[in-house]
């Protein structure tokens, strides 16, 4: 029977969405889950560590934010600058649409971007006519649900201690967790996928297999997957990790297990991970609570069981966990 995108709601008061975050980053509450059990544990991050094994790797994105989000000089388009295509070439995001036509212009910061090309599915291409300086000019692109713009606090703290990359437009949230120290005392390693908007895109149709996922770039370094074919057991920090250490996971010839080819990997990926969904590589997850019918709660349901990730959303919620982006988190194991 398949599964419909109403399977995965659920309810959550909007008093739980959490616009803010922590004063301390390793402060939030984590709900640990454990898949064999079905045993689900409220603690906090700071037992983080007491769940790792000694042979556990953790893998991490250091895909850096950056402030995307741009408005005209004087303040009738907004831009959300979605790719760098070259030094002076962006695929962007503008609102309003139908004034930004081919051949119309845009200024911002007193550089002038020409929109040269509108792509099928309404984003447009803007060449500008000098490097337009995001830092100075650029607002971080805040999910929707925290119902504010940007703060002079969130260029630090939507950002993980680890940041390396430039080019997300959103932050690995499950990453912000992490402080420095608790880094140095465990196993890991880094990969890159820079988040893009569609991690925000609610999923339009009614079956969950007919859904077209977006495609994300992404990095894998030829020593991570070394060490991830080395280690006991993988523990994936996000669900842009996961997507990318799956979406790479091919079957070792002679023994039937599943590894990832050991080389420097550089792609792109639209892997849809939903049940039901046999994991190759990533044998834990550390994640943020995620929205309803979106195509994360399918890819955390895949790996939990879509009845008890539900089971334990509600028992978040009667817990009064914070949600999504700066809010609490969850292990599964």
């Amino acid at each position: 029977m398949a599964l419909l995108t109403k399977d995965f709601a659920y309810h959550l008061p909007p008093e739980l969405i959490a616009s803010r975050p922590l004063e301390e980053r390793s402060a939030s509450r984590m709900m640990v889950i454990h898949r064999e059990t079905g045993v689900i544990e409220h603690r906090t991050f700071k037992d983080f560590e007491t769940f790792m094994r000694p042979d556990d790797l953790l893998v991490l994105n250091n895909t850096r934010v950056i402030p995307a989000r741009l408005f005209s000089d004087d303040g009738s388009i907004e831009l959300l600058c979605l790719d760098r295509l070259s030094a002076l070439d962006w695929r962007c995001l503008v609102r309003p649409g139908k004034r930004m036509k081919p051949g119309r212009s845009v200024v911002v910061g007193g550089i002038t971007g020409t929109v040269v090309e509108v792509f099928d599915n309404g984003d447009r291409l803007i060449r500008w006519e000098a490097p337009v300086d995001l830092d100075k000019h650029g607002h971080l692109a805040l999910p929707h649900y925290m119902g504010r713009d940007d703060e002079p606090a969130d260029r630090e703290r939507y950002q993980t201690v680890f940041a390396k990359e430039e080019g997300a437009i959103a932050a690995p949230t499950a990453g912000l967790h992490f402080t420095p120290e608790l880094l140095e005392r465990l196993p890991h390693d880094f990969l890159t996928l820079h988040v893009g908007v569609g991690t925000f895109r609610p999923v339009q149709v009614e079956r969950v297999e007919e859904h077209v996922m977006h495609s994300e770039r992404y990095v894998l370094p030829k020593a991570t997957a070394q060490r991830i074919n080395s280690a006991g057991r993988v523990v994936a920090v996000g669900t842009t990790v996961t997507r990318v250490l799956e979406a790479l996971a091919k079957l070792k010839s002679g023994d039937g297990e599943l590894r990832i080819e050991e080389k420097e990997h550089r792609g792109e990926t639209d892997i849809f991970i939903h049940p039901p969904y046999q994991f190759g590589v990533v044998g834990g997850l550390l994640t943020n609570f995620h929205l309803p019918e979106s195509t994360l709660i399918m890819l955390v349901s895949a790996l939990a069981g879509r009845e008890l990730v539900l089971e334990a959303y509600a028992k978040a919620v009667e817990e009064r966990y914070r949600f999504y982006s700066y809010g609490d988190c969850m292990l599964i194991v």
